[in-house]
């Protein structure tokens, strides 16, 4: 028995047994369309909705570290302050978002779903650079949006089975995909966490130096930029912090962050502007 296009026997209806894409973006654009975020209707006028920042992201030998504050703001209120901008995608990939924080959670839900799909149809997982091209269309999608002061602008990472290394790739708005080398910033406080990790960052760094190195970053993005948030002492709300390595995705405990955290901020107390890049 049918109602309309639903089945109530309990059975899937014929699409989802016809051959087609191993895309589950295509398969929703063409089942259901209203579902993908790049469909929504288009606000009339300007919007003030959460928006999410900063995340920073570095490799190092045997895997990548990718960090984010746990700020979101709205104008210039905190609408949240333990929000989580930094998700697996799969198993050996991350993606952080920055920007409209609902729509950007909602393309990493999607990524995720996508990947997935793909793995179950094909009976093997996407390369890193097809997970990076991949998102990147997601992106593009969500361009309507973006011309409406929503937008969305992921930054990726992973391990590359392949070439055994670590990886990052960021976008622009328009879905424009650049692979960046050792590390990389997005979000308002790009700018500052950038600066903090040229000078924090050598190529032969061990997986808890990067990790520290992020940490700072991330620090110092707050010091200046009102809509980065620092580590909250008082609430112990700390950076999410992620490590990608052959063995696969894995999110650091907070205990681990917060130790990580309270030598930083003891470090600042002596030197408020960060530690002194070593001279060659």
């Amino acid at each position: 028995m049918t109602v309309g296009d639903s089945r109530i026997d309990g059975r899937l209806p014929p699409p989802y047994f016809a051959p087609g894409s191993a895309s589950f973006t295509e398969f929703l654009s063409e089942q259901a369309p209203e579902l993908l975020p790049s469909r929504r209707p288009l606000p009339g006028g300007p919007v003030d909705v959460p928006h999410g920042t900063t995340i920073v992201s570095a490799t190092y030998p045997g895997g990548v570290v990718m960090a984010g504050d746990r700020r979101a703001t709205m104008g210039n209120v905190i609408a949240q302050r333990d929000i989580e901008k930094v998700f697996p995608a799969d198993e050996f990939s991350c993606v952080g978002i920055a920007g409209a924080a609902g729509l950007a959670i909602e393309v990493v839900r999607l990524f995720q779903v996508e990947l997935e799909h793909y793995e179950k149809i094909e009976g093997t997982s996407l390369s890193l650079d097809g997970k990076a091209n991949r998102l990147s269309a997601l992106v593009r999608g969500n361009l309507g949006m973006a011309m409406q002061g929503l937008a969305v602008v992921p930054l990726f990472a992973g391990w590359d089975l392949e070439r055994q290394i670590g990886r990052i790739f960021s976008y622009d708005v328009t879905g424009g995909r650049y692979e960046e080398h050792s590390f990389h910033s997005v979000g308002s406080g790009s700018l500052f966490a950038r600066g903090a990790l040229k000078k924090l960052y050598g190529p032969e760094l061990r997986e808890d130096q990067a990790v520290a190195a992020c940490v700072e970053a991330l620090y110092d993005a707050a010091d200046e930029d009102s809509a980065t948030g620092g580590p909250d002492l008082a609430r112990r709300i700390f950076p999410v912090v992620t490590v990608v390595t052959e063995a696969g995705f894995r999110r650091l405990p907070d205990d681990e962050v917060g130790a990580v955290v309270d030598r930083v901020v003891a470090a600042r107390m002596a030197r408020p502007d960060g530690p002194n890049a070593p001279l060659p």
